[in-house]
């Protein structure tokens, strides 16, 4: 696939600390990429290099087949930008606003098709101090996507959004990627990024530490699931071959297994003989949250002296 971003052995450091410590990944055109990791771990430094805002001390980087450190306009055109936070004109209306960055591209989207894009068709002509803090954020989307760009860069794009709303962000950015935009993504919401992502990389410490889709990675698909149930007071014990990876608890009874289906089918068909109702019966692997704290505690743990 046409590639959006390129980066080789990324380097940078503030003094004596190296933030960036020999990054390499590759963003695929038309993909929705998310830079996942903790606070300080080299994340904010590698998007700010990315986006032009910060210059790097060594290695190779290419978006959209320009040196982002050049400084080019032909590449700033083609970019599109959601902070967390971006200050604006508080009394200008949101149509005012949209207009005012359109006009700092040579091909701005219609002003109606973004404003209807992130759902502030009935705000239009609201000034920016009467919006809450939900309408504000989509503001921020609009703003990005109003010289409607190839390449959009979306950190925590959806703060402050309640459910519904967030929910019609999310659809509004799987649009922008079906129509081949790429989106570069930093969240801390880790269905924000199950939801979205086409592929997720983890950095700590100034290294990427994982790389994969967001239900593959560090093995998460071969992880180990759980069941869980609740058995009532009067059943009889359970088959000798589940019993031996069973944990009675308080909460009722958990299962391990390599082979869920297998474990549920001898569990279920235990129980329909036993005549035995299986309450609160669920399965569940670890989520990408689970993951993604499990990895970043591993080289927390390993970093220090």
């Amino acid at each position: 696939m046409p590639v959006a971003v390129e980066i080789t052995d990324l380097r940078k450091s503030y003094g004596s600390v190296e933030a960036v410590r020999g990054i390499s990944l590759i963003v695929n055109e038309g993909e929705v990429f998310a830079l996942l990791g903790p606070n300080g771990a080299g994340k904010t430094t590698t998007v700010e290099i990315l986006e032009g805002f910060r210059r790097r001390d060594g290695g190779h980087v290419s978006v959209l087949g320009f040196d982002p450190a050049t400084g080019d306009r032909r590449l700033k055109d083609q970019l599109g930008i959601v902070l967390q936070t971006v200050g604006v004109d508080p009394y200008l209306t949101v149509a005012e606003t949209v207009d005012m960055f359109r006009g700092f591209y040579p091909k701005p989207r219609p002003r109606a098709e973004v404003i209807e894009l992130v759902g502030l068709t009935e705000k239009r002509d609201s000034r920016v101090t009467k919006l809450s803090g939900g309408q504000q954020r989509r503001l921020d989307m609009a703003i990005a996507l109003a010289g409607d760009p190839s390449l959009l860069f979306l950190d925590e794009p959806t703060t402050g959004f309640d459910p519904g709303a967030r929910r019609s962000a999310w659809e509004t950015i799987k649009g922008l990627a079906g129509l081949g935009k790429t989106i570069f993504l930093t969240s801390h919401s880790m269905d924000e990024v199950q939801y979205l992502a086409d592929r997720v990389a983890i950095i700590a410490a100034g290294r990427v530490v994982a790389e994969g889709t967001p239900d593959t990675l560090a093995g998460r698909e071969k992880a180990a699931a759980t069941i869980r149930f609740r058995l009532p007071s009067s059943a009889s014990e359970l088959p000798a071959q589940l019993r031996a990876s069973a944990k009675v608890g308080a909460d009722g009874v958990e299962l391990e297994t390599k082979d869920p289906t297998r474990t549920m089918y001898e569990l279920t068909s235990w129980a329909v003989q036993a005549g035995i109702s299986l309450e609160g019966l669920e399965v569940t692997r670890p989520t990408l949250e689970d993951v993604y704290l499990q990895i970043t505690h591993d080289v927390g743990a390993e970093s220090k002296p």
